[in-house]
């Protein structure tokens, strides 16, 4: 059943909430997807805090003009499927980049973080970077390798100097 006039100024005002309440928004073509596979990224999306919707491409349309985004006209040729992510900004796509890959079908269209628009290539690499945790890693990894180090150095001084004892006992005699 067609949707009502209502209804659709009702979606475009939630939809115009949910884009400027986002910290990114990723727009994709989802052409080729099958439902269960759609259903399984949903779920994926929904475990690091991003939701994705289908809607249609004029309501979207009218939703990004009063966010004042100014997005490439090529965004509304075919399919798109939305991504908003509220919580990460960078989980969200990292999965939705990775999803497309696996199920070869798909490609994100375009992209927006921060109030900056990013077309295809800039988010795959934004989806390529190490997560928050991992670099959180490397960071302390970074700092303790130093300190291991002096450690390891003064605790071979400590060794040589038992070396030396023991050997200057052996040599008077002792056991």
């Amino acid at each position: 059943m067609p949707k009502t006039r209502q209804q659709k100024e009702e979606q475009v005002i939630r939809l115009t909430e949910q884009l400027q309440a986002a910290k990114s928004v990723v727009f994709a073509d989802y052409k080729g997807l099958t439902m269960s596979q759609l259903s399984q990224l949903r779920n994926q999306l929904s475990e690091v805090g991003g939701k994705l919707s289908v809607t249609k491409n004029n309501l979207l349309k009218i939703s990004l003009q009063s966010t004042n985004y100014q997005l490439p006209t090529t965004l509304y040729e075919g399919p798109i499927a939305t991504l908003i992510a509220s919580d990460d900004e960078i989980a969200p796509i990292k999965v939705l980049v990775k999803a497309l890959k696996d199920f070869q079908i798909g490609k994100v269209k375009a992209g927006i973080l921060e109030g900056e628009v990013l077309d295809e290539y800039k988010l795959v690499q934004l989806a390529n970077l190490p997560t928050k945790d991992e670099l959180r890693a490397k960071v302390v990894g970074s700092l303790g390798a130093p300190l291991y180090g002096i450690v390891g150095v003064l605790q071979a001084n400590i060794r040589n100097l038992v070396y030396a004892l023991d050997q200057v006992r052996i040599m008077r005699g002792g056991e």
